[in-house]
């Protein structure tokens, strides 16, 4: 049974359990049947957390040297796109005393270095790897070996909805969990999950990146940047936390590459900028405004702006160029702060059409890029 978890509006929020625990419930449940022929509705399953579980099988098949094991990926109330996929498991009789363990179809390979798996090894971390493994040796007979290949039908596509080709793994989705278990709507599993970016670029031998918040920036940053695509990170709304990480790791200069709407909300000390969190747009820029003395009817009519897109057109249409100057300015400065003083950054503010309207110093020095509409 797993854990569920109270809200504070007081409803409760049910627990999964990750690719890893699916993944190996299928390979016991497959190595179990190549030696019991013998019919099978559901399998169970200790998890590192602590928890026993009884899992469904939804595929059996049961052929002349080899079987194979279908369980779904439940991930509870957490908004994971793995849930419900359909996690394979084929065994064949292998060397004895061995257990060799492979990925097939919908299991991506890693390319490139500085992530938890080799180079060209299928993208099953040491965790998950290391429960199948056990899984596995607790029904495998004496002196037998077996070879478990783990397949994952919707892999290719459910990749597309991750950051696995930007951390050079392909061809499919990862076998991930340390635990087991999936908590619902952790946005502390979610942070995490951005970390690699950092640790594939390290390991490339980068030391400056750029740090934007979504795909489109990234898109844009490998068109108009004089960057590789190792050295642009996703933070999503976690600017704050990835600046840190990237001070932690050793990276030594950042650029911040987005949208006004997001980064001004770094020069005014927002860490983690989604709109339900903090929102202090208008009132960072009329602040600016008003220190670079704008009249006053300005600053009202800065404050009556539903967007910053709306203000960044308004301050560049009346000659207000050095307030979106010294936004960028402000989020870079900022921005070193929260990382603790041990980054230089830069920062370039975008509008919707993807063109630079203002970009700090640093960043001029960095990049030769300059394009204010």
């Amino acid at each position: 049974m797993l854990p569920t978890y109270q809200q504070v509006d007081g409803t409760m929020l049910r627990a999964g359990f990750t690719t890893g625990t699916t993944a190996a419930a299928a390979a016991k449940a497959a190595t179990y049947l190549l030696h019991h022929r013998q019919n099978m509705t559901e399998i169970e399953l200790d998890i590192p957390a602590g928890f026993h579980l009884t899992l469904p099988l939804v595929l059996v098949e049961q052929k002349d040297g080899f079987v194979r094991v279908g369980i779904r990926k439940d991930a509870g109330d957490d908004p994971d796109v793995t849930h419900q996929a359909l996690i394979i498991a084929e065994a064949r009789p292998g060397q004895a005393e061995k257990i060799t363990l492979l990925g097939g179809e919908g299991v991506g390979r890693v390319t490139k270095p500085g992530l938890a798996v080799p180079v060209g090894d299928y993208a099953i971390n040491p965790g998950p790897r290391a429960q199948i493994l056990a899984a596995v040796q607790s029904v495998l007979p004496p002196d037998s070996g077996v070879t478990i290949t783990i397949t994952v039908p919707e892999g290719r596509q459910l990749a597309k909805r991750t950051l696995n080709a930007q951390l050079g793994i392909v061809g499919g989705i990862s076998i991930l969990g340390t635990t087991g278990i999936v908590e619902p709507m952790s946005a502390d599993a979610f942070k995490r999950s951005l970390l690699p970016q950092i640790d594939v670029a390290l390991a490339a031998g980068i030391r400056r990146l750029v740090l934007t918040p979504g795909k489109m920036g990234k898109s844009n940053a490998l068109s108009h940047l004089p960057v590789v695509e190792d050295a642009v990170v996703v933070t999503s709304n976690f600017i704050g936390y990835m600046l840190k990480a990237c001070a932690a790791k050793g990276i030594e200069e950042v650029l911040l590459y987005g949208h006004i709407g997001k980064l001004v909300k770094v020069a005014a000390g927002i860490t983690e900028t989604h709109s339900s969190i903090a929102d202090a747009r208008r009132e960072t820029l009329v602040a600016h405004a008003a220190l670079l003395d704008v009249p006053k009817n300005a600053l009202v009519e800065l404050m009556s702006h539903n967007t910053a897109e709306e203000s960044a057109a308004y301050l560049q249409e009346h000659g207000y160029q050095a307030v979106l100057t010294a936004v960028a300015t402000a989020a870079a400065r900022r921005a070193e702060k929260i990382a603790g003083g041990s980054l230089q950054v830069g920062c370039i503010l975008l509008n919707l059409a993807s063109v630079i309207i203002a970009q700090d110093e640093r960043s001029h020095q960095w990049c030769e890029v300059n394009s204010y509409e």
